[in-house]
C-alpha cells in the first residue's frame, strides 16, 4: 500500500474565527490557517468545518479557503475538483491551486450550511492522487432579521380594581437570527405607551398591572410593547406590538337614588294591581353587577307592592289593595334598592343599598255605593205566603255627597221570578210560596244604582236557604210487586218494605208501619215494625185459593217522626199464584193480567184465531186487486196499436226512424192529459213546408213548426199512433232531386187518391182504411 499523502486546505476567515490551527501566519489583511485532516480509515479524511459570514456583498469572488496536496509540485499536474451543495453555483475552486470562492450573497437563514467533497487528480493519467475527502462550509450569522409578533394585535381583560402587579397577559416576539451565535436572537421588552398603569418583564414579555384602575373611570386602555434584539445594544432591529386592554366590572358601586323625594297619586277607583309609579336607582355598574330588588320598608297600610323590572332596573309600585279617599288621603312610604350580588371585599366600605321616600296622594273619584256585605245568606221557611219578607240588602254611596241608592234584582231570563226587592230599603220579599223539595237553595244578584249617577252600580250576591216544614208524608219507594202461594203457610214472610221522605230530618227519619185501620182486623196477613225503617208483610193464615180471590190490596199506614207527624196509606197489592215449591213470577203476572181482563185461557185463544183469520182473508183481497189492476182494460185496442207497425224498404231512416218518435209512451196508459181538439193542418203545413224551402231546413219557422208538431202529438192522448209524424232531411235547395218528403206535394189530402193502398196486402189495410175514410169524410 502506499503511505498516505496529506492534503491541507488554507483557509482564510474574514471575521478572524479561528478553528483548530495546526498552523498559522499573520498579515496586515487576514490570518491564513492550514488544517490538518483527521485521519479515520485509509485514503478517507474528516475535515474540520469552514465558515462564510452571511450577507457578504463584494463585487469580487470572496476567499474562503484553499485545497492543497502533498503531492502537488507546482508544476501543474494536479488538478482540485470541487463537489457537492453549492459547488458551481456558490462555491467554484481554482482547479490549478485548489482556493475556493463564494461568488454570491448567502443567507443563513435559507440555508445554514453546505456539504462539498473535494478531489485531486492526475491531469495526464486523470486518476485520483488524493481519496475524496468531504467537508461543511458553515454560513455565519449576522444580525439581519427584526424581531417579529406574530400574534399581534393582543386582546386582554383585566377584572377592575386589581392590585399592583397582577399578570394581564403575555406577548411573545420571535427573530430568525441564529440564537446560538451573537446576540441577534437575544431579545428585550419594553411598554412604549401605557405607562403608568401597566409594566412589562423586559425577559418574559409578561404585562402586569401597576396601579389599581376604576373601569367607570376609564374601562379601556391601548398598551404597545417593543422588543429590540442585540439585547437593546446600539444597532438592534426592533418591532412594536399593540394590546388593547379591556376592564371587566366587578360590583364595587352601591345603587344610588338620584331622587330623595318621589310624589305619586293613584284613583280610589284603581283596582288591585294599578301602577301607581316608578322609582329608579342608578349603578354605575353594569351586568348582573348592577342587578338590584327593590323593597318596601314602611308601610303600615300594606296597601302597596314593589316589583323590580329587570330589563330597565326600575322598580314598579303596584296598588295591593283598594284604597279610599273618604278613608285615607295620603300615603308615604319608604323604598329600598339593594344590590342582589355582593361583592364582600367592598362591603366593609358602605353598605351596597339606598333609601328613598315615596309620598302617595289618593285622588277622589266617583264611587259606585257599597253593600255592607259582600254576600248576603238569608233564610226563609218553606211554605211561606207571598210576600213574606227574607231580608234585607244594604248599600250607600261612599263619597261626601251620599247621592240616594235604588236597588234592583238581577233576574234571568230563562228562570222563574220567585223573588222581589224594595228599590227604596232593600227589602227582599217572596213572589209566590217556596218549596224546599224543589229547591233548597236560591242564588240572587242584588244592583245598588246611584240615583244621581245610574252608571255607578254595583253588586251583591245574596244566598238565600229554604228552611224545611214537614209537609210531606212518607210514601213506598216503588210500587212492589208481591205474591203468595196458594199453598203458603201461616207466619210465612212473603215482602219486605220501606219508605222514603222528601222532607229533612234534623234527628234522621224514623218511620212507624202498621195496617190500616180497616184492614187492622183482617186475617190473611199482618206487618211486622223492624224499627229500622223497614217492615215485614207475613200471612196470617194457611192456605189461599185463587178461584176464590186473585189479589188481596192491603192497606199500609206509615208514619213519620217529624213535628207534627205525617201518616200516608200505601196499598200493597197482593197476588195468590198457582206454585209448588217456588213462585213463577212470570205466570203469576200473565195469570193477574187474565184475571184483570175477565178472560179465561180459552176464550183468549178464539179471540186470537179470530184475528188471524181476519188477517188473512184482508191481504187475500188486496192482493187480488193489484192483479186486476196490471190487466190491461183494452186489450183489443192495445192489440191494435201493435198492429200498426209498418216496415219500409226505403234506403235511409224512413218508417224505420225510431228516434222521430218514442212508441213506447203510447202503451202507457198512466198518463191522462186533457183532451185537445185536433187541428187541420194540411194547409198549414204546406205553407210552412215552402217558407222552409225558401230558408232552408235550419231556419228558426222550420224548428218551431216540427217542435209544436211534436208537442201536439204528444199531449193530445186521442191521437192514434199512425198520427205520428216522420220527418226527413233536405237534399238541399239546389238539388235536381228535391225532398223525399210527401210533404212537398202541390196537392191537398182531400185531391190525393189513397185507394192504392188496398192491393199492398193485409198489413197496410189498417192504413188503408184510414186514409179512405178520411177521403170519404172529405168528399
Amino acid at each position: 500500500m502506499n503511505s498516505p499523502v496529506l492534503l491541507c486546505l488554507v483557509v482564510i476567515l474574514v471575521q478572524l474565527w479561528p478553528c483548530s490551527p495546526s498552523t498559522q501566519s499573520s498579515s496586515a489583511q487576514n490570518t491564513v490557517q492550514s488544517f490538518t485532516p483527521v485521519r479515520r480509515a485509509k485514503r478517507s479524511w474528516l475535515w474540520e468545518p469552514l465558515f462564510v459570514t452571511e450577507e457578504q456583498i463584494s463585487p469580487d469572488p470572496v476567499y474562503i479557503g484553499q485545497l492543497k496536496s502533498d503531492l502537488d509540485k507546482q508544476d501543474g499536474n494536479l488538478e482540485y475538483i470541487l463537489t457537492g451543495e453549492g459547488a458551481g453555483s456558490f462555491f467554484f475552486i481554482n482547479e490549478s491551486n485548489g482556493k475556493i470562492y463564494v461568488k454570491q450573497k448567502l443567507d443563513r437563514e435559507k440555508k445554514p450550511f453546505y456539504t462539498l467533497r473535494a478531489q485531486a487528480i492526475n491531469r495526464s493519467t486523470h486518476l485520483p492522487v488524493e481519496p475524496e475527502s468531504e467537508f461543511i462550509i458553515k454560513v455565519r450569522d449576522v444580525n439581519d432579521n427584526e424581531p417579529q409578533f406574530l400574534d399581534g394585535p393582543y386582546v386582554a381583560t383585566v377584572p377592575e380594581m386589581s392590585p399592583e402587579g397582577t399578570s394581564v397577559t403575555q406577548v411573545t416576539a420571535t427573530d430568525a437570527d441564529d440564537p446560538s451565535y451573537g446576540n441577534g436572537a437575544r431579545l428585550l421588552y419594553s411598554l412604549v405607551q401605557g405607562q403608568p398603569y401597566f409594566s412589562v418583564e423586559p425577559k418574559t414579555g409578561v404585562i402586569r398591572m401597576a396601579s389599581e384602575m376604576d373601569r367607570e373611570t376609564k374601562d379601556q386602555y391601548l398598551v404597545i410593547i417593543q422588543a429590540k434584539d442585540m439585547v437593546g445594544q446600539p444597532g438592534a432591529l426592533s418591532a412594536t406590538a399593540t394590546v388593547t386592554i379591556n376592564l371587566s366590572d366587578i360590583n364595587d358601586n352601591p345603587p344610588k337614588f338620584q331622587q330623595r323625594l318621589y310624589y305619586m297619586s293613584v284613583s280610589e277607583e284603581a283596582p288591585v294591581g294599578t301602577t301607581v309609579g316608578k322609582v329608579f336607582a342608578e349603578d354605575s355598574d353594569i351586568g348582573d353587577n348592577a342587578a338590584m330588588d327593590y323593597l318596601i320598608e314602611s308601610d303600615s297600610s300594606d296597601a302597596f307592592n314593589i316589583i323590580t323590572d329587570n330589563e330597565t332596573q326600575e322598580g314598579i309600585i303596584l296598588l295591593k289593595k283598594r284604597v279610599d279617599y273618604e278613608s285615607k288621603r295620603r300615603y308615604s312610604i319608604q323604598v329600598k334598592a339593594v344590590n342582589r350580588y355582593i361583592d364582600e371585599r367592598f362591603l366593609k366600605e358602605e353598605p351596597f343599598e339606598d333609601t328613598t321616600i315615596v309620598k302617595i296622594n289618593v285622588e277622589d273619584a266617583d264611587e259606585p255605593p257599597v253593600f255592607t256585605l259582600e254576600n248576603y245568606v238569608m233564610e226563609i221557611v218553606e211554605g211561606a205566603m207571598s210576600g213574606a219578607l227574607v231580608g234585607v240588602v244594604t248599600a250607600r254611596d261612599p263619597d261626601d255627597d251620599d247621592s240616594p241608592v235604588r236597588y234592583s234584582i238581577v233576574h234571568s231570563t230563562h228562570l222563574k221570578r220567585l223573588f222581589s226587592i224594595n228599590e227604596q230599603n232593600g227589602a227582599i220579599i217572596t213572589t209566590e210560596p217556596l218549596d224546599r223539595e224543589i229547591a233548597s237553595w236560591h242564588n240572587i244578584t242584588v244592583t245598588a244604582t246611584e240615583t244621581r249617577n245610574p252608571e255607578k252600580i254595583s253588586e251583591a250576591n245574596v244566598y238565600v236557604q229554604v228552611l224545611d216544614v214537614n209537609d210531606n208524608a212518607p210514601e213506598f219507594p216503588k210500587n212492589y210487586e208481591t205474591f203468595v202461594c196458594e199453598n203458603a203457610v201461616s207466619g210465612q214472610l212473603i215482602q219486605s218494605i220501606s219508605a222514603v221522605d222528601q222532607d229533612d230530618s234534623a234527628e234522621g227519619h224514623h218511620f212507624y208501619f202498621s195496617l190500616a185501620q180497616e184492614d187492622a182486623n183482617s186475617s190473611h196477613f199482618t206487618v211486622k215494625d223492624n224499627q229500622d225503617n223497614t217492615a215485614g208483610i207475613f200471612t196470617g193464615k194457611s192456605g189461599f185459593r185463587r178461584q176464590e180471590q186473585f189479589f188481596f190490596y192491603l192497606p199500609i199506614l206509615i208514619q213519620d217522626n217529624g213535628t207534627p207527624p205525617l201518616t200516608s196509606t200505601n196499598t200493597l197489592t197482593v197476588t195468590v199464584c198457582d206454585c209448588d215449591t217456588e213462585v213463577n213470577t212470570l205466570y203469576c203476572r200473565y195469570g193477574a193480567f187474565m184475571y184483570s181482563l175477565g178472560l179465561s185461557t180459552e176464550a183468549l185463544v178464539a179471540v186470537l184465531a179470530c184475528i188471524l183469520i181476519f188477517l188473512v182473508f184482508f191481504l187475500a183481497i188486496v192482493t187480488i186487486r193489484q192483479q186486476q189492476k196490471k190487466k190491461p182494460t183494452f186489450p183489443e185496442k192495445m192489440e191494435e196499436f201493435r198492429e200498426n207497425i209498418v216496415s219500409y224498404d226505403d234506403e235511409g231512416g224512413g218508417e224505420e226512424d225510431t228516434e222521430a218518435f218514442d212508441i213506447s209512451a203510447l202503451r202507457t196508459r198512466t198518463v191522462m192529459r186533457t183532451h185537445k181538439p185536433r187541428k187541420k193542418v194540411a194547409s198549414e203545413i204546406q205553407s210552412l213546408y215552402r217558407q222552409s224551402l225558401q230558408v232552408g231546413p235550419d231556419s228558426a219557422i222550420f224548428r218551431q213548426f216540427i217542435s209544436e208538431k211534436l208537442e201536439e202529438a204528444n199531449t193530445d192522448p186521442s191521437v192514434p199512433p199512425y198520427d205520428s209524424l216522420q220527418t226527413y232531411a233536405f237534399e238541399g235547395t239546389g238539388s235536381l232531386a228535391g225532398s223525399l218528403s210527401s210533404l212537398s206535394s202541390n196537392t191537398s189530402d182531400m185531391d190525393q187518391s189513397y185507394d192504392y193502398l188496398a192491393d199492398w196486402g193485409p198489413h197496410f189495410k189498417q192504413l188503408a182504411g184510414m186514409y179512405c175514410s178520411h177521403r170519404a169524410v172529405g168528399d
